[in-house]
């Protein structure tokens, strides 16, 4: 069969998300025909060009009266001669070509300057920074700045949905009744007109017999439904599936059955052996009780096959991504001038996994009861490097970013040796837990193997906190192993988190203090705080009260519950963690860019 798999818009636009071409991958050793469509880079590439800003000014000008415009909306109508030939050679120039203009973008002589630069006059480090970073940096951090600004403007001017990287993310997070979702599939924006039209071409240009629709975060699911209603209403004989990791969290508890009027088949977990067995199903070489983890609908209800199945191709024996046939003109921005903080957008990188599932799995506000966290299975390091050298020669890049959800230490030294041992030069990153086994050996043995940076969550730099958190981790031993890590000239990016069940004032104040004496010392170079949120699959979520909350009671609409995931709840100690929040960010912020270290840190939580 003729297969035609799909990332919607919006995700970020500087490396290929890694669901459609691990599905790739092994749908190819299986004999199908498979094309692989980024929606979010395509649509990228359709807005930032010249004729797509003519159509951004004139949807403006048609609707919305002058009054009504936001200072970038003001900024752009004024300046637009200046975006509309200067657009091209920017996208040229972050794609990573015509390198000579940076000469001019960071002269600042060529580019108009709306609101989002102002943020260069608003830390003094700015002019210090731009000293040490090179003309290129200088340009591309410049550019960006330009770039969001567009972004502003479509955003208050065209669609209030749109961001860079997610779209219509409000519409879909744990939106317990579909009725918004399926009003704003009823309007009309410049952003739909234009996803219809690359999904239109897409089909006539591979014609597939079945598309595959992931569905990796909330922001992904106004676009997936876009698509799928542009198909049933023009190809309503090619079958739609959905999956992928919004799918696998919010709408296991689906009951709604109006989403199935823009796909066919929904499949959970792991895609590959469920969308396999669908394939042979639709080919009429298997029979509907051979399907697993897949729902549709018959008589107008929704049927689910083989729900408990825990049937699973082997990871370790999984082909490995396959990015044959990608468009590979990905846009790298610098939004942040931090090293580290820019991994994120900047550089292009192939994305893999080293390891399914996670080795610790007991944090507790993790998804700890689903697959993807619960089925720990490593790969073994030769037949990982083995799909790294492959993953290579299809890209021309190489950059790996490893998105497992906590790579083991074993793993990443005997990767690092196998790396060494065939002299391949790459340049690698990853996600990984601060435990002690990373020692200052074994972080000198991963740099020497080419990783650049790694991730990992401190979350609550409170004692108590992270005894509650399960975390494994203490204070002290995130202090060495980071300080390891750095040493070793690694980058290291901490994942924080505020809001924690029975958290107090003082505990987040104090969690800031830590973070702040990281920076100080340089054992951490980047960090963002998360606001805790209780999930139905997390053991908070299973058993609120032992962390001393009660789950609010949500009101089921009509139709049935749509999505759910993320669950309000009462915290009997009453903090406006909100408030505290604020101060953490402005903070991390200044952190961030070498400033404010001198600030006691309870002042960030009074300005």
């Amino acid at each position: 069969m003729k297969i035609l798999l799909a990332l919607p818009p919006m995700a970020q636009f500087n490396m290929p998300y890694p669901s459609t071409g691990y599905l790739a991958g092994y749908l190819k050793t299986k004999g199908h025909e498979v094309h692989q469509k980024d929606m979010s880079l395509a649509l990228a590439h359709k807005l930032f060009s010249k004729d797509g800003l003519i159509r951004v000014k004139n949807y403006i000008l048609a609707n919305k009266k002058s009054s009504m415009y936001s200072e970038s909306v003001k900024f752009f109508i004024e300046a637009f001669v200046d975006y509309q030939y200067t657009i091209e050679p920017v996208i040229n120039f972050l794609v990573g070509n015509d390198s000579a203009i940076s000469l001019r973008i960071a002269g600042r002589t060529l580019l108009p300057e709306g609101p989002r630069f102002m943020v260069l006059d608003e830390l003094p480090s700015i002019d210090a920074l731009f000293g040490t970073m090179g003309v290129r940096d200088q340009a591309k951090y410049l550019a960006s700045l330009y770039i969001d600004d567009l972004a502003d403007v479509i955003r208050d001017g065209v669609d209030t949905d749109f961001q860079l990287a997610k779209y219509g993310e409000k519409l879909a997070s744990s939106m317990i009744s579909f009725n918004f979702l399926q009003e704003r599939l009823g309007k009309f924006t410049l952003i739909d007109e234009m996803i219809e039209e690359l999904i239109e071409e897409e089909m006539k240009n591979f014609t597939p017999d079945i598309v595959g629709i992931t569905i990796p975060f909330p922001g992904n699911l106004l676009g997936a439904l876009r698509i799928g209603k542009w198909i049933k209403r023009n190809k309503s004989e090619v079958k739609i599936v959905v999956g992928g990791g919004y799918v696998n969290t919010e709408l296991r508890q689906m009951e709604d059955t109006r989403p199935f009027a823009y796909f066919d088949y929904m499949i959970f977990d792991d895609g590959e052996l469920p969308l396999e067995r669908l394939l042979s199903f639709l080919e009429k070489k298997s029979l509907p009780k051979d399907l697993i983890r897949t729902w549709y609908i018959e008589d107008k209800k929704t049927k689910k096959i083989n729900m408990e199945s825990k049937e699973n191709i082997l990871f370790s024996n999984h082909p490995g991504p396959n990015y044959e046939g990608l468009t590979l003109n990905y846009i790298s921005l610098c939004e942040m001038p931090n090293q580290m903080h820019r991994m994120w957008s900047d550089f292009c990188w192939n994305k893999m996994v080293l390891a399914h599932g996670c080795y610790w799995k007991k944090c507790t506000f993790c998804d700890t009861s689903l697959d993807y966290i619960e089925r720990f299975e490593p790969a073994k390091a030769k037949h990982l490097v083995d799909q790294m050298e492959n993953v290579i020669k299809q890209t021309r890049q190489s950059g790996f970013h490893f998105v497992d959800e906590a790579i083991p230490s074993s793993l990443l030294k005997s990767l690092s040796e196998e790396i060494l041992k065939r002299g391949l030069k790459v340049t690698w990153w990853g996600n990984l837990r601060f435990d002690s086994q990373f020692t200052l050996k074994l972080c000198e043995l991963m740099a020497d193997a080419g990783c650049v940076a790694v991730t990992g969550g401190l979350e609550v730099a409170a004692p108590r906190i992270l005894k509650l958190i399960n975390k494994g981790v203490s204070v002290e031993q995130v202090r060495e192993i980071t300080a390891n890590f750095s040493k070793a000239g690694i980058f290291v990016h901490a994942y924080l988190m505020y809001g924690y069940p029975t958290q107090t004032k003082q505990e987040t104040i104090a969690s800031l203090e830590v973070v702040r004496d990281l920076f100080v010392s340089n054992s951490i170079q980047s960090a963002f705080w998360h606001r805790f949120s209780c999930t139905v699959h997390s053991p908070v979520g299973k058993n609120p009260s032992e962390y001393k909350i009660t789950l609010q009671s949500q009101k089921i609409p009509y139709e049935g519950t749509f999505a759910i995931n993320d669950v309000p709840f009462i915290d009997e100690t009453n903090i406006d963690h909100d408030k505290l929040g604020k101060g953490l960010n402005r903070a991390l912020y200044n952190y961030m860019h070498g400033e404010g270290f001198d600030i006691p840190v309870k002042e960030w939580f009074k300005l």
